[in-house]
Parts: C-alpha cells; structure tokens; sequence
C-alpha cells in the first residue's frame, strides 16, 4: 500500500507540476478508484501531497526564472484561492455531516470533476480560436480566487485544470505562466484548508506511514517537474495536459458509477 501512494503521488505531482494542474486532480481520483480508503481520508492525504508539491514547485520556478509571474494579480488570486479554500472545506464538511454516506459524497465529487474536466478539455483543444481577456481589477481576481478556491478544496483536488483555463481566459497567460499562477493559487488555497482542517479537528483517521510518504513523493514530484519545465517547449506541456485531461474523464466516470 505505502508504494501505491509514493507512486502515484510522484507521478501525480512530477505532471502535476510540469501543467500547472497540481496533481491533485489525478491523486485524488485513482486513489478513489483503488478504494484504499474513505473519501475524506483520500481527500486530506491529496490536499497535503499537493500542497508540499506546490511549495517546492513555486520555488523553485521563480528562483529558476523558468515563466513570468505578475505578482499584483496572482497575489489577489491567491488571497482569493485562500478565502475560497476554507469556504470549500466547510462546503465538504456541511455535505459530508448531511448526507451521511461516503460514497454518495465521492460520486458527488466525481461528477463535478467529469464536468470541470471535460469543460477544460474542450477549452484546450480550441483556445486557438477563442478570444481571450485581460483583466486587471484586483477585485475581479480576488472573487475569481475565491470560486477556484472553493472549487479546489471541495474537491480536494488542490486546483487542478479549472485553473488554467480561467488564467488563461481571463489574464490571457501563456501556458507556461498560466501553470505557474496556479500552483501559487493552489498553494495558498491548501494552507488555508489544511489550517482549518487541523483547527476545527476534522482530520480524518489517516495512517501517518501514508501521509509522510505521499507528501516525499509530493516534494520529489515538484522538483522533477520543476526541472522537466525549464526544457519542455509550450506545445509539449498542451499535449501532455490534453491527454491527461482524456484519462482523468475516464477515470471519473469509473468512480461515479463505482459509488452510485
């Protein structure tokens, strides 16, 4: 069991890292469709995965100079992400307490992220055509923080492909700058839902050997993404992210039917 989590949660992370998707969004469906576990359990071991993977990632592309980040606008994002991630842990928790089933809570998630993935797909293959923005109001970012934030905690995803599709909309970032921004979202979204999650002592019954070992795979998945980023061109990273956006549907859709 412990080498099922240190892998995927290095893979994860290493594309995670290189896309700007955080990992999240593949840890937290192919534990999911394992069912190691309980849904909050999975959901607590990816958000802190992702969250050292974030903290590693950002670093290190900044002290890299790997992509541009406008600070003013990813910081009002991140303020936002981080308002948001608490908004979407208590969402979690508020559907967890009234549903009173587990699995109806995962196929709930599962459903979302089919949609969310598919949505992100679709924008992806045809950005080519569609005109984008260039917003600049600070109180614009900060409540388009705010809904990623809540989308990325409720899911316990860590921000996953929504991310880029709205950065890349709305700010009309390159890709590479786009996965950037995001990781710094999610990076602050997470350490506000972990801060919470320990506050309010709602972490669930996880085994320590499996979070400590998910989160090396996490830091060592940032690090060998951040390194891959420096020479992967921008097409590279659109084909990588299109195919696993094509797999993560799949997988989902194997978990919605799984837990209905």
């Amino acid at each position: 069991m412990v080498l099922v989590f240190f892998t995927v949660s290095i893979l994860s992370c290493t594309v995670g890292s290189i896309c700007g998707i955080g990992g999240g969004v593949i840890i937290k469906p192919v534990l999911d469709a394992t069912g190691i576990m309980g849904v909050s359990s999975i959901s607590f071991l990816s958000g802190c995965t992702v969250l050292a993977m974030s903290v590693v990632s950002v670093y290190k592309n900044l002290r890299a100079g790997t992509a541009k980040m406008d600070v003013r606008i990813s910081t009002a994002l991140a303020a936002g992400g981080a308002l948001g991630g608490v908004v979407g842990k208590s969402m979690f928790q508020g559907l967890k307490e009234t549903v009173g089933n587990e699995n109806l809570v995962g196929m709930t998630q599962a459903i979302v992220l089919i949609v969310i993935t598919l949505g992100t797909l679709v924008y992806t293959v045809c950005k080519k055509k569609i005109r984008t923005k260039n917003c600049t109001q600070i109180w614009l970012c900060a409540v388009i923080g705010i809904i990623l934030g809540i989308m990325s905690s409720f899911l316990g995803i860590g921000g996953g492909p929504i991310n880029l599709v709205v950065l890349a909309y709305f700010f009309s970032m390159s890709t590479k700058e786009a996965a950037l921004s995001s990781l710094y979202i999610i990076m602050f979204s997470q350490i506000t839902s972990f801060v919470q999650t320990c506050v309010t002592g709602t972490i669930p019954d996880i085994q320590i050997e499996s979070l400590v070992v998910m989160i090396a795979g996490g830091i060592l998945g940032g690090t060998i993404g951040s390194r891959i980023n420096k020479k992967i061109s921008e097409e590279n990273v659109n084909k990588l992210f299109i195919f696993l956006m094509a797999v993560i549907v799949v997988i989902n859709v194997y978990n919605a039917v799984k837990f209905a």
